[in-house]
């Protein structure tokens, strides 16, 4: 079982279990500021880590991550970990860029099998940088499974120009973070601020899970 990082109220309505992303682990700035703004909306975060990611902490080495489609089942065995822990409330899923994706892989299985609730990608990765061509949505044209997507503006993995010309389900809703990058980060010069971003962020997925309560 993988270590779980929890917090927040054990009572909540809802739990939100995420992953991290592909080149950083649970413990990043941007999980741990997100965490501590969807705790203070009412929610229990719990994070964790992919295997590759605990080796790198273990060995020091910085070994590129594997492809997001062969950690399904890790993902899938930490739901098994969260539902073993009887927590209150309602499960989502979800995740920070590679994360995200990886939950939305098999969010229709877990969401078939009554296990979760609800998916909640943080700055999904539509295509790989400078690849607008290679999309990563075929999944997300027939996803069953309600789902929020926050996104950056301007995000260099899905932009929203781009984002809004692709075919996704219409359970899928999108929150779009003022001249956001892939960490919703704006520009000095946009008039937006990181901490007003991150905390609106907070606040859509705090909304949308409400929504479904």
């Amino acid at each position: 079982m993988p270590d779980l990082l929890e917090a927040g109220p054990a009572d909540a309505a809802w739990t939100l279990l995420l992953a991290h992303g592909a080149g950083a682990g649970m413990e990043t700035a941007f999980l741990s500021q997100m965490t501590d703004l969807l705790v203070h909306n009412g929610l229990r975060v719990v994070r964790f880590e992919f295997g590759y990611m605990a080796g790198r902490r273990l060995s020091g080495k910085k070994k590129p991550a594997p492809k997001a489609e062969t950690l399904v089942s890790e993902f899938r065995t930490a739901v098994e970990a969260v539902h073993a822990a009887r927590l209150s409330g309602r499960l989502a899923v979800g995740g920070k860029s590679m994360g995200g994706r990886v939950a939305s892989l098999i969010a229709d299985d877990l969401f078939g099998e009554a296990k979760i609730s609800a998916l909640v990608c943080l700055g999904y990765p539509f295509h790989p940088p400078g690849m607008p061509e290679k999309t990563r949505t075929a999944h997300l044209a027939g996803l069953k499974c309600p789902a929020l997507i926050v996104q950056g503006e301007r995000d260099p993995f899905g932009s929203r120009d781009e984002v809004v010309t692709y075919g996704l389900s219409p359970v899928i809703e999108l929150a779009w973070v003022g001249d956001g990058d892939h960490d919703l980060g704006p520009r000095g010069s946009s008039g937006f601020t990181r901490k007003a971003n991150l905390s609106g962020a907070a606040d859509a997925v705090a909304g949308f899970l409400a929504s479904r309560t």
